[in-house]
């Protein structure tokens, strides 16, 4: 019985430290295929917005072609983004979310794009 449970503890011991390390890994440089590795950039970029609403299109806008991540933070109103500046740039992104109504430091929502948010998603 005791060799049995101690058996049982490695086995639990060993798949713990396994998944442990896994999510440990440093994706910044992806393994596409056998040959292909893909470098990607991370970037934070303040946008502007209130509630769960604004995250959710912050986040929909910013997945374009390219973007692996987008997690917009309601609380540091910061998006953070993982990208492959190959096929995507930064300013390509904040220009979109300015055309949905997001001002982002470089670009400005246009008071049209910003009033057709709704009543909750008005920061200005």
């Amino acid at each position: 019985m005791k060799t049995i449970k101690l058996f049982l503890i490695a086995i639990i011991a060993f798949t713990v430290s396994a998944t442990s390390s896994a999510q440990m890994t440093d994706h910044s440089k992806m393994k596409m295929g056998k040959t292909e590795t893909v470098a990607t950039k991370t970037e934070m970029i303040k946008v502007s917005g209130n509630c769960e609403t604004c995250k959710a299109r912050i986040e929909k806008t910013a997945k374009v072609d390219g973007v692996t991540k987008a997690d917009w933070s309601t609380k540091t109103k910061v998006l953070t983004l993982v990208y492959d500046p190959s096929k995507v740039k930064s300013d390509d992104i904040q220009k979109k979310l300015a055309a949905v109504g997001h001002d982002t430091p470089k670009y400005k929502a246009t008071d049209k794009a910003y009033n057709s948010l709704p009543g909750c998603c008005k920061y200005r």
